[in-house]
Formats: structure tokens, sequence, C-alpha cells
């Protein structure tokens, strides 16, 4: 299972965002837990971070494997496919045709209780000049 974490600039009211996700777990309920099956995922939830830039959606999904599923997810065509890519782009700005997987992330910090040992090093933040 993998671990896929991304932040989503809201670029629509939060209103908006809410009847996306309330039509998720309500209206179409039955083709949301078919889609999310199909793409190998167990576990999704939404996070909202409220900065003084703009609003952030937070997504954390647990899957059977990101690598496989990231390209099949950006080809798919199906109606409840399209819609929810649709809404994802409306919403964000963010096309998942084109990033499948959502904005780029770097795990900067891994840490867990089952683990032995002292937790992974952290990696060092580096800019661009």
């Amino acid at each position: 299972m993998q671990l896929l974490v991304r932040a989503f600039p809201l670029i629509r009211p939060l209103d908006e965002v809410q009847e996306f996700l309330d039509a998720l777990s309500g209206a179409r309920r039955e083709e949301t837990a078919r889609f999310y099956r199909e793409f190998g995922v167990v576990h999704e939830s939404a996070h909202l971070q409220m900065t003084e830039q703009r609003p952030i959606l937070i997504a954390v999904t647990i899957l059977e494997s990101a690598h496989e599923a990231g390209p099949r997810y950006g080809a798919a065509s199906q109606e409840f496919h399209t819609w929810f890519k649709a809404q994802i782009q409306r919403l964000t700005g963010i096309d998942p045709n084109e990033m499948p997987l959502g904005p780029p992330t770097t795990e900067l910090f891994h840490w867990h209780g089952d683990e032995a040992g002292a937790p992974a090093p952290i990696p060092r933040l580096t800019s661009a000049t």
C-alpha cells in the first residue's frame, strides 16, 4: 500500500467544494465506491487548511499502487471519471488528465510507531537560486 498526499489550492468558493464532497458521499456514493475500488483506493480523506493566501484542500489517499493507478486515472473517460476530474479542475485549476496524481509532493519526514529503530533522517530542503 502507498500513501499519497496532495495539496490543492482552491480557486472556487468553499460551498462549491462542499457540494462536490456531498455528492461523493451522498447522491453519487455508489459510483464513488466503484471508482475508488477500480483504482485500488482503500482510503481517501479531504482536509481543509486555511492560509493567508487562499484555502487549500489536502487529499490523503491510501492505495495499492499510485504508479499503476495514476496513468489509468489520467486516461479514464467513463462518465463518472470525467465528471470527477472536471470537478477537480473547476475547483482547483489542476487538470487531472495532465496531473493524475495531483501536484507533486515530496515526503520530508516519516515515522511510524511500529518501526524498529530511529526514524529515517530528515531530508534537507534546498532552495533554487
